[in-house]
This record gives C-alpha cells, sequence and structure tokens, in this order.
C-alpha cells in the first residue's frame, strides 16, 4: 500500500461526496462505489485520473480524481481534487422526481420523525 495514495472510501468522504466515512464505507462495501464497473472495497487506493461512478438516489455520479488528499475540504476547495463528470440530464431527472415525489417545499421548517423516515425510506428504495 502506498502511503501516498488515500482509501476510496476517505477520498469520498474527504471531497464531500458523503457526509461521514462510516457512510462512504457502507456504500463500498454495498457496491455502490465502482471502478471501471468493478465494485470496490473500503480499502482500494485512490489514483489521478481515477473515474470512480457512485451510486446515489436515483442517479449514478461519475467523478474523476483531479488530486489525492487525505484530509476534508472545504466545499469551495473541492473542485480543486475531483471533477463531477455526471450528464446534467441526471442532475435534472434527479429535481424532477423531487418536486413529483412530494418534497417539502422550502421554508417550512423540520419535516417531522414519520416524515423524516419516509423520506429516507424513499432513498434507500432507489438502491
Amino acid at each position: 500500500m502506498s502511503e501516498d495514495a488515500p482509501r476510496i472510501d476517505k477520498w469520498l468522504w474527504a471531497v464531500r461526496v458523503f457526509k461521514t466515512r462510516s457512510q462512504a464505507s457502507q456504500a463500498c462495501r454495498t457496491g455502490k462505489v465502482k471502478v471501471d464497473d468493478q465494485p470496490v472495497k473500503p480499502s482500494r487506493e485512490v489514483q489521478p485520473d481515477m473515474i470512480i461512478q457512485v451510486h446515489w438516489g436515483p442517479i449514478n455520479r461519475i467523478l474523476k480524481v483531479k488530486a489525492l488528499l487525505k484530509n476534508r475540504v472545504g466545499a469551495k476547495l473541492v473542485s480543486e481534487y475531483m471533477e463531477d463528470m455526471t450528464p446534467e440530464e441526471d442532475y435534472k431527472t434527479l429535481e424532477l422526481i423531487k418536486k413529483r415525489t412530494g418534497f417539502r417545499p422550502h421554508g417550512t421548517g423540520r419535516p417531522t420523525k414519520k416524515e423524516r423516515r419516509d423520506l429516507d425510506q424513499w432513498f434507500d428504495n432507489w438502491d
């Protein structure tokens, strides 16, 4: 294992694809993260110019590694380390799905515990 190359779960967390490293590791273990159309383990090393596919809700995000990093960076710096190659149509489709599925309008406050569970279940059904 190279000292310079970080693990894929740590890199995905560092560039803010996942909120926690545990979520990134779990996504790798469940086959939601792929390199060359092959599921990867959380310990897989990341290399520059590597293309990573992440099954994220109803879409598959395609990410290109620009540079390596080990520590989490601010949202403004993410573009220096990652290029999002996901087609715009996928993001438009995601927005359309959000509008059709009864997502809460902006400014209506926090969802109740039941609404939160329903939203989580809806996202889990896309896997």
